[in-house]
């Protein structure tokens, strides 16, 4: 399949005002692309004044409301229904990519097999990077991670600030789960990860492409640097993660998280323990902590989402882990306040 014949819709998800400078950037550097999609469409996640401002600012780009269930996964399939091309390309509103991200993208299409391409996710740090934050978790800033493969290779999800999928697979596959992903403040997620396998689920010989040279440049809030954040997203994780396997098992859901834990997460804590030994850098001990705190956390998210799918009131298709999540934010003042504040801000904008 010819990269240079296809066509590409571009879509890039909304829901706060908060991130209004954000968001202008994004649209900026996807419009000033050396292969500009042929179509941009930016979706409103059922915020009237955000709507009606993108709509005044934004030309060449088509703006339309999230016409499902408030989140990510609504707004996506949204954005899927207005768009034509052959490739859908979606990036995050804080993120910015780079001038070439939709060419290297379109470069792995060249395979007939590769249904799906993804790329890296750099972080646009807005204060300096904690020196405790191991690279093996750069997934807890919405990034990519330590063990990621440098070069093109097949892959079994893509990150969901840097993906791109056929038009015909989404189709086939329905699209986005409902209920699956991020809804406002609660960071649940891992709906990529559930479609990806639905896809090739469909079509066993089917192929989803990791194409490291396509980047975006994702920012990292001062709030996502603190601890209390990467435990409440390593938790939400593990809740996201049971709620994958309900829908396509242990197996595929698990997959890539069993060769991360074994060799990635392994191997990290040792050499942070070794570099903190040769080169007497003490600091380093506390990466090798963060990795056992991280896994930890997300074990035990994994284990309570599990728990809760099992005990679930019978007659209900749906686990309660959404209501998990918020009850975590309770052990989390400053996150909540955190958010609190936002909503505040909101409040008076409206």
């Amino acid at each position: 399949m010819a990269s240079d014949t296809l066509l590409v819709s571009a879509v890039i998800c909304a829901y706060t005002l908060e991130r209004w400078s954000d968001l202008q950037q994004a649209i900026r550097s996807v419009q000033q692309q050396t292969h500009p999609p042929d179509e941009l469409i930016l979706v409103i996640d059922h915020n009237p004044q955000l709507l009606t401002l993108a709509k005044q600012t934004f030309s060449g780009v088509n703006v339309v409301e999230n016409q499902h269930a408030r989140g990510l996964s609504g707004a996506r399939n949204s954005g899927i229904s207005h768009t034509h091309g052959r490739v859908i390309a979606f990036m995050d509103e804080d993120a910015v990519a780079a001038p070439d991200w939709i060419e290297r993208l379109l470069s792995g299409y060249h395979d007939p097999n590769v249904v799906g391409v993804g790329g890296a996710v750099r972080p646009d740090w807005v204060v300096t990077p904690p020196n405790w934050l191991p690279d093996e978790f750069g997934w807890v800033v919405g990034c990519s991670y330590k063990g990621l493969p440098e070069i093109p290779t097949p892959m079994r999800n893509p990150i969901g600030c840097n993906m791109s999928f056929l038009r015909d697979a989404l189709t086939a596959s329905g699209g986005f789960r409902s209920g699956m992903g991020r809804v406002g403040r609660i960071p649940l997620g891992c709906e990529e990860t559930e479609l990806s396998i639905r896809i090739t689920h469909l079509n066993p010989s089917s192929v989803i492409l990791y194409q490291p040279e396509s980047v975006v440049f994702h920012k990292v809030p001062e709030w996502r640097t603190r601890w209390d954040y990467f435990i409440h997203r390593c938790y939400a994780e593990g809740l996201s993660k049971a709620l994958v396997t309900q829908y396509v098992g242990s197996i595929d859901g698990l997959s890539s998280e069993r060769r991360y834990i074994t060799r990635t997460l392994a191997q990290g804590v040792f050499y942070n323990l070794k570099t903190a030994v040769l080169h007497k850098k003490p600091i380093v001990v506390t990466r090798s902590a963060a990795i056992v705190l991280g896994l930890g956390v997300t074990t035990l998210g994994y284990l309570v989402g599990t728990g809760t799918r099992l005990i679930q009131h019978k007659g209900s298709s749906q686990p309660r882990l959404e209501q998990l999540s918020q009850t975590f934010l309770l052990l989390n003042p400053q996150r909540i306040a955190h958010n609190e504040d936002h909503k505040l801000q909101e409040s008076k904008r409206d």
